[in-house]
């Protein structure tokens, strides 16, 4: 998957960059320097070494679901009947091309894995469970739980408190 963080070597300044880019990708590379007290190319410099590490994954801009229409959020809980056969490497590979599929986990506990799902409407989420999870190989059971509302979401990680420990690089 990756370097693991202390073999990677984030100092402050690199924590600092990667707060700064989690907070804003658009960001230029010269306000990028200006906050963190660098010159353009060093800070650059940083910034491409992160991506190279595979620290930064990529840039993206978060969308308001429901603005855009998508009023069902679900979190859906799937059970396999069969483990031994090749039906969770064919359903980690379809899974992959289902868009209202924001995010699949295989999981511990009752469940297989736990997906997260967006629908315009409940009509539209019954229809994409008959007609697209149901459908999956492997899927023997299917058990959704719908967000009532959304208290909190995010994908920032909480980089001073994982990271504050991890400062040193290595020799």
């Amino acid at each position: 998957m990756g370097k693991d963080i202390a073999k990677i070597g984030l100092d402050a300044t690199d924590r600092a960059l990667l707060a700064l880019v989690q907070t804003d990708g658009r960001m230029s590379n010269a306000k990028l320097a200006e906050a963190l007290s660098l010159s353009e190319t060093p800070c650059w410099r940083r910034l491409k070494r992160l991506e190279a590490e595979g620290v930064i994954e990529g840039y993206q801009a978060n969308l308001n679901r429901s603005r855009l229409g998508y009023g069902v959020l679900a979190f859906v809980q799937l059970c396999f009947a069969n483990h031994s056969d090749d039906a969770p490497a064919q359903f980690e590979q379809a899974v992959q091309h289902i868009p209202e599929v924001l995010s699949c986990h295989n999981v511990t506990g009752e469940a297989d894995y736990f997906l997260q799902v967006v629908a315009k409407d409940l009509e539209a989420y019954g229809r994409f469970v008959s007609e697209v999870l149901r459908k999956l190989p492997g899927v023997a059971s299917i058990r959704s739980s719908l967000s009532l509302r959304e208290v909190k979401a995010s994908t920032r990680l909480p980089l001073m408190a994982a990271l504050l420990t991890r400062t040193k690089r290595p020799d």
